[in-house]
């Protein structure tokens, strides 16, 4: 996760330590934020090394712990209107909800369930799961302090297609930010017995914004330091969600690459963060040493192989600073692909073979041979044909090496 630095000044820790004794802002209390990591330590139960838990493994009314708070978005039949195929009892008595509400665009505008369903689309851009808390006023006008968390599922293990969402709430007598109160602001989950994930703070909790922690960018002008250390926050994540390895590598190695544009434009000070790291610049490999002091010149080093072809291959195809980490996913293999790719483009170009290619002109030339004057007497013969200019194949030889022709019965007899 970035660093607090990196963030606008509301999410320094001093704006963070103030809000909380602002009296004014109504924290979620212990037990919201206990069922919001109790779900995430659930999802990530279910993941068994794939990038998003299948939904044959989720049975949202068995989960008693979350059950009556929870809700499943149902997205195989598109993204602009999907479908809910289970509505906690809880959720459902609390946004007064009839019984046939079966889709988003069923659902009432200031509920508590709306609140929760307008973060789902950040979970799709994400691909990875999202918490958020706010404050707002439902359909009875009472403030409402709720605190959530949206978590991606997938039918075939690579399309997030599913979403399932834990929310709890309380009530509040004090004034919601439209009424002049500040948001809520959203902290990090603390509990080091889990693994991070990303965070949402809403911004307008009346209009539903949101400011992703994930979504944050470098100034173009940034220092070629502080976008080494950037990336190698994101290699460090990396290392600590390897349940997500590849969400978290994926952008790892867009920050990498973003880096290894910038260094390229001030050499110097390239040349110094080398220095500074022990790591000696490869003019035949300039994007090994870029590799080794993101990841850390004690990673694996075929891995660092693989990432080094990744990011040359982009390299060689031009992507733009910022465009990385559209160009992996849009590959089908994603980093397998890449690496691949560029494997290939290194190879030499194969070497003509001038024997071949002289014999090939003279078998042009060579007059066709009726297949009834072929003098064989071999049980099979392999004969050579030619197309012709008609485009008609015509005998013009009989080959006589045996092991060729026993190749042959081999080949097609098998």
């Amino acid at each position: 996760m970035d660093a607090y630095r990196e963030f606008p000044s509301e999410f320094e820790p001093a704006a963070v330590e103030a809000a909380a004794q602002d009296p004014t802002v109504v924290p979620i209390g212990t037990d919201e934020r206990r069922m919001q990591v109790r779900a995430y330590n659930y999802w990530a139960s279910l993941l068994d090394g794939r990038d998003y838990p299948s939904i044959e493994d989720l049975e949202p009314a068995d989960l008693s712990d979350f059950a009556p708070h929870s809700v499943l978005l149902d997205f195989t039949g598109g993204h602009e209107n999907p479908a809910m195929p289970y509505i906690g009892a809880a959720i459902r008595d609390e946004c007064d909800l009839p019984a046939d509400v079966e889709s988003i665009d069923e659902v009432p505008t200031r509920s508590l369930l709306s609140r929760l369903t307008d973060h789902y689309l950040q979970i799709i851009a994400n691909r990875a799961p999202v918490g958020f808390e706010a404050e707002f006023d439902n359909q009875r006008d009472e403030t409402i302090c709720y605190r959530g968390i949206l978590m991606p599922f997938s039918s075939d293990g690579d399309t997030i297609d599913f979403i399932y969402g834990v929310i709890n709430w309380k009530k509040s007598d004090a004034p919601t930010a439209a009424q002049g109160a500040p948001p809520v602001v959203a902290t990090p989950i603390e509990d080091e017995s889990i693994e991070p994930f990303q965070l949402l703070a809403i911004s307008d909790p009346q209009q539903g914004e949101v400011e992703s922690f994930a979504d944050f960018e470098l100034e173009e002008d940034a220092a070629l330091a502080d976008r080494l250390s950037a990336a190698r926050e994101c290699a460090e994540a990396v290392r600590q969600c390897q349940a997500r390895s590849r969400v978290a590598l994926y952008r790892a190695l867009s920050q990498a690459y973003d880096f290894a544009l910038a260094a390229k434009a001030e050499p110097d000070d390239y040349a110094e963060l080398l220095a500074e790291s022990g790591v000696r610049a490869q003019a035949r490999a300039p994007m090994t040493p870029i590799v080794k002091l993101v990841f850390g010149i004690d990673h694996d080093k075929a891995r660092l192989t693989e990432y080094a072809a990744a990011l040359s291959h982009a390299e060689r195809q031009h992507v733009a600073r910022g465009g990385f980490l559209a160009f992996i996913e849009a590959q089908a293999g994603g980093l397998k692909a890449l690496v691949a790719a560029e494997r290939q483009a290194r190879r030499p170009e194969p070497k003509s073979d001038t024997r071949t290619d002289k014999a090939r002109e003279r078998l042009r030339a060579a007059r066709p041979v009726a297949l009834d004057a072929i003098c064989s007497d071999e049980e099979f013969a392999l004969v050579l044909t030619r197309r012709s200019g008609a485009g008609v194949h015509e005998a013009i030889a009989v080959v006589e090496d045996a092991s060729l022709v026993d190749r042959a019965i081999r080949s097609v007899g098998a």
